[in-house]
């Protein structure tokens, strides 16, 4: 098989590195990829919104599969050029992908067909937005850009100053362009956070193993929201019965919901929850595997991942076996520039990677990373992710962490606490 993977982050090179390992693959395209995805395929120079580039490519050198990372060119409709070239493509097509791509129409989906998820409402306009917080508001509550603002545009907001501030930034200010033209605003979700993702061909869907991803910044949570500063798998808070409760809460009435809204969902459905003491609650759905999530996935896989792929795009799921999943815990801990979220530099030398092992336990996936004259160095916000596996969760969070402190570049930043929380209650249960 000739495979084509679109992206540039981690999520991509984790893909890049389990998809490189298929026997069914003799030729591996990466565009653009990044120095990570260069050591496992040969990348190109097409942007990841270079539909007519891509599809092109594709076409002219007979690829058998397109395997879609990040959700730009799938809201853009990439699966729907692929399709009209009758090219198989693993992802959804626009119509599907804009459960990601608008907030406001996956609230009215999930409330249509009975999702659980928080009580809301959809503001395009600052005055009645404000109208709504300095009244009939309950905190804390949440705001949020109804477009992809590359998982920034959450504001957790503890009283009406607050709220007030991030719903002017995002409607009147454009801190978030176009994705923040329309907002949500919606009751704030108690409990903790976890990570559902289910691979499907709008017919059937295949449960992946759960995660718990590390928003924030900061140690114990705290700090801006980023895209994700670390995660672990499996979550320890998804018991058998809450991860059946998701699956049938969930992941069955989207997927039939979608079918019902004439927008087949076919790819991998990624559900943000909130674990509530009434249940689990969607918290948003992305229409692509997560990042860091698809990192701590990818090493625990044991399964060839690309005849699930390739049956999620060709309608035979019903076809496959379940995944078999190594037994053991991953985690992955992200390096990031100093700044990020906000403002940071590029260009930075990056020291010590190649004193790394690596191999099955272990694995540096490359985010932000670029070549300039033979040298690596940091080229985005969230730079290098760190994965390992360990007999227990402790063991493969040492693994990791020391491979984290071999690693340097100026302004690095990371959590010391990834897989704490996961700790205790791992220790709560004993």
């Amino acid at each position: 098989m000739r495979v084509l993977l679109v992206g540039s982050g981690g999520r991509e090179h984790a893909l890049a590195w389990k998809i490189s390992h298929s026997p069914l693959v003799e030729k591996l395209w990466i565009t653009p990829g990044n120095p990570g995805t260069a050591q496992v395929g040969e990348n190109l120079s097409f942007a990841v919104n270079d539909l007519e580039g891509i599809v092109g490519f594709a076409k002219e050198q007979g690829v058998d599969l397109v395997v879609v990372g990040p959700e730009d060119p799938l809201v853009q409709g990439l699966a729907d050029r692929c399709a009209e070239l009758d090219i198989a493509c693993f992802g959804p097509r626009a119509d599907a992908a804009e459960l990601e791509g608008s907030k406001a129409f996956c609230k009215e989906v999930m409330v249509r067909h009975r999702v659980p998820t928080a009580t809301y409402r959809v503001f395009s306009e600052l005055n009645p937005a404000v109208s709504y917080l300095q009244g009939g508001a309950r905190y804390p509550l949440v705001v949020k850009a109804s477009g992809l603002a590359a998982g920034k545009g959450v504001v957790i907001c503890a009283d009406v100053r607050e709220a007030r501030d991030a719903a002017k930034a995002m409607l009147d200010d454009g801190v978030h362009g176009s994705a923040g033209r329309t907002i949500v605003i919606e009751d704030f979700l108690d409990g903790p956070e976890a990570s559902a993702f289910a691979l499907t061909d709008s017919r059937t869907f295949l449960p992946l193993e759960t995660c718990q991803d590390h928003k924030q910044l900061g140690e114990g949570g705290s700090g801006p929201n980023t895209g994700g500063m670390g995660a672990v798998s499996p979550n320890p808070m998804m018991g058998a019965r809450t991860t059946d409760a998701v699956e049938r809460q969930v992941i069955l009435p989207t997927i039939h919901g979608m079918n019902h809204e004439g927008r087949r969902f076919q790819g991998v459905l990624f559900a943000g929850l909130k674990l509530t003491p009434a249940g689990p609650k969607v918290l948003e759905y992305n229409v692509r595997f997560g990042d860091p999530e698809c990192q701590v996935l990818m090493l625990r896989l044991k399964s060839d991942l690309v005849p699930l792929l390739l049956a999620c795009a060709k309608g035979q799921l019903d076809q496959c076996e379940a995944p078999e999943w190594d037994a053991r815990p991953a985690i992955t801990v992200i390096l990031a520039s100093g700044g990020y979220p906000g403002n940071y530099e590029k260009g930075i030398p990056i020291r010590g990677l190649d004193l790394v092992w690596t191999g099955d336990d272990l694995q540096v996936f490359h985010a932000g990373t670029a070549m300039e004259g033979g040298q690596l160095v940091t080229n985005g916000g969230r730079v290098l992710a760190v994965t390992a596996l360990g007999d227990t969760l402790l063991e493969a969070r040492d693994r990791a962490y020391a491979a984290v402190e071999t690693i340097d570049f100026d302004g690095k930043t990371y959590r010391r606490d990834i897989g704490e929380a996961a700790l205790q209650t791992l220790r709560n249960f004993q």
